[in-house]
């Protein structure tokens, strides 16, 4: 049964990664085609495609389907599987990074049938720039235990820890609504191989859109004046006191804004929950394309983001020896962002609306004045859209 089901997953897999950008249909279109062909020419075979599509699609097309499967049971020898119950989840793992950055899914399935074969539906999860499926795969019984016997004692410590399975199954679906979002699609091919069967093992399990409750002004202040009393402290050298190679307070609570703001709207763990992978992100990405610095913030940025990183990470339990990789990360991009933070062709809108602001003197808070800037700007992006 279930090398029926990673078969017919196959199938919709190929589908969803040939479809065009934006087509939501694709593994209906499959149904509907196996479906026409298969009434058409009765065989065994044909009832064997629909049935295995059966297994593993959206409930969507269940309707479809079993009104076909009626019609060709009738002369017909039907494979032995066509009436075998659905797989159970018996218990559920999970493995995570000590930045919460990266986690690996497991949930053991055991048919009714104690001949059937057991198995595992593992998937790798990463969050560092949205949350994506990066892996997915069909495994052995117990590979949840086998899985961190391999890994290295060198290695970033990922401890595996059963949890129900209820919960696991909802965060598998939720991190593949996401990762069906993102384009190109994702083609790794044993993701597009399993795909549709993960969907079909957890898609009744999935969780609402998550609320992001707002950051209180006096949280953000309280955590900056934190961070500038331990990283920063007054009378200290290099830290607007007496010495050589003083800082502006005023700069670096600017900066560390910025990384508040980045965490509280990106970091899905946490805004303290930085990892190799978010500065990366951050330094790569976001900065360069959503904020504009001014000399005196890009100077300051690497050193305070070196000790904001050293901050949240120990706020948040981190041994000394796994925070020493995220500090390194910052020397790592940042020369992608210094490479791109002048590139205007890779600004976001709103940047590039706050940059001509700020070229023409318009004050920030003077509404009237900022709304004719931007319909003047998008009137002329309309302009030459139009004659391009």
């Amino acid at each position: 049964m279930l090398d029926v089901e990673v078969w017919a997953s196959g199938w919709l897999g190929q589908a969803w990664l040939g479809a065009e950008m934006g087509e939501r249909r694709s593994e209906h279109m499959v149904c509907m085609e196996v479906v026409g062909r298969a009434c058409s020419r009765p065989s065994p075979h044909a009832l064997v495609a629909v049935a295995a599509l059966r297994r593993v699609v959206s409930p969507d097309e269940w309707s479809l389907l079993d009104g076909a499967v009626e019609i060709l049971v009738e002369g017909q020898p039907a494979p032995s599987w066509l009436s075998a119950p659905e797989f159970v989840p018996v218990r559920a793992h999970r493995a995570a990074d000590v930045w919460d950055s990266e986690r690996v899914l497991f949930v053991e399935y055991g048919p009714d049938d104690p001949h059937a074969r057991r198995h595992t539906l593992m998937a790798q999860v990463t969050e560092p720039g949205g949350r994506m499926v990066a892996k997915l795969g069909v495994l052995r019984e117990d590979a949840a235990e086998y899985w961190s016997r391999l890994r290295d004692a060198g290695e970033v410590p990922m401890p595996v820890v059963e949890v129900p399975v209820l919960e696991v199954l909802a965060d598998l679906a939720g991190a593949l609504r996401t990762t069906d979002m993102y384009w190109p699609r994702p083609d790794d091919e044993d993701f597009v191989e399993v795909r549709a069967l993960a969907w079909s093992r957890c898609r009744e399990f999935l969780p609402d859109w998550p609320d992001v409750p707002g950051l209180p002004e006096r949280q953000r202040r309280e955590l900056i004046d934190t961070f500038l009393a331990q990283a920063y402290p007054l009378g200290a050298a290099g830290a607007g006191g007496p010495g050589e190679g003083d800082v502006d307070r005023e700069v670096v609570r600017s900066v560390a804004d910025v990384f508040v703001d980045y965490g509280h709207g990106y970091i899905t763990a946490g805004l303290l929950a930085w990892s190799p992978g978010w500065v990366a992100a951050f330094l790569g990405d976001w900065l360069p394309r959503k904020t504009i610095l001014d000399e005196a913030q890009r100077e300051a940025l690497p050193e305070v983001l070196r000790r904001w990183v050293r901050f949240a990470l120990g706020r948040r339990g981190v041994d000394a020896e796994w925070i020493e990789p995220v500090v390194a990360a910052v020397d790592i991009y940042l020369p992608g962002f210094l490479a791109a933070v002048d590139d205007e062709s890779a600004w976001g809108p709103a940047k590039q609306i706050a940059a001509e602001l700020t070229a023409r003197g318009v004050d920030l808070s003077d509404k009237a004045a900022v709304d004719a800037v931007i319909g003047e700007l998008n009137a002329a992006r309309l302009a030459r859209n139009l004659t391009e």
